[in-house]
């Protein structure tokens, strides 16, 4: 009964929070190469900010992935410090084209058939975002809630009705919340990236940014992330998890899931 009262406090207190913000931003973070993951989570706990997690177990850059048993304590840690988690599949699959039979080309970029092209069906697909559910599940004790992010965000109507079909839902970033923290960095300098997000940034932006990109020779994280927050701070955004979002949560208290 006493951890049921907590329970609700709270929810109650993380209600009041996002309640008191009036430009909200929403900070999503999908899993990459971890190599940052650790600092990026040190400025979140300086900042007092939660994100909303899309994760996929990824190549780490310690020869892992990034939902092995060696990262399952951090992210055990991040789901009890109230931090909202949603599947990236579970490896990482890009889809790529739509075919005539309803089923779809996809091509992992990681697991067993890493980049290796792939004939799957709907309810494949399914499976894959269920795997990353049932794995995160596994590691913390708690519910995903029923959103998604395909990989490289790319989708199409057929592929979104198929994911629909098992419960999820899916999740884009907006146009002015994507950080470029994966373009090359010869071309789009760390500064030029905070510069244009602090410029561009509107409340009700969805925010896309990574725990490690292995392309980028110039790692935009964590040298931009506190940046980022405490100049959209000094503007007057707030952030809020995705479980906040007008168009997501009533979605979420219709399954029954929460991130608390």
């Amino acid at each position: 009964m006493a951890g049921h009262v907590a329970s609700i406090a709270q929810n109650e207190t993380h209600d009041q929070a996002n309640q008191a913000c009036d430009k909200p931003v929403y900070l999503t973070i999908d899993t990459g190469h971890m190599g940052v993951a650790t600092q990026m989570i040190d400025v979140l706990n300086r900042q007092n900010v939660k994100a909303t997690f899309f994760l996929a177990n990824e190549r780490t850059k310690t020869g892992g992935s990034s939902m092995d048993d060696v990262w399952a304590p951090w992210w055990k840690q991040l789901a009890d410090q109230g931090h909202v988690f949603g599947s990236h599949t579970f490896d990482h699959v890009y889809w790529q084209a739509d075919l005539p039979d309803g089923t779809f080309r996809v091509k992992p970029s990681a697991g067993p058939d890493a980049n290796k092209v792939k004939i799957i069906s709907g309810d494949e697909y399914c499976q894959e975002l269920d795997r990353s559910r049932d794995r995160f599940e596994q590691m913390t004790g708690k519910k995903m809630v029923p959103i998604f992010r395909s990989a490289g965000g790319k989708t199409s109507p057929a592929l979104l009705a198929a994911a629909k079909t098992c419960g999820y839902t899916h999740v884009p970033w907006t146009p002015a919340g994507f950080m470029g923290d994966e373009l090359p960095s010869e071309k789009y300098p760390n500064s030029a990236l905070l510069d244009r997000a602090l410029h561009t940034v509107k409340p009700g932006e969805i925010i896309l940014v990574h725990l490690g990109i292995w392309s980028r020779k110039d790692p935009w994280a964590p040298a931009v992330f506190e940046p980022l927050i405490a100049g959209l701070k000094d503007k007057g955004f707030c952030f809020a998890t995705l479980d906040q979002h007008p168009e997501y949560r009533g979605l979420m208290r219709l399954k029954g899931t929460s991130s608390e």
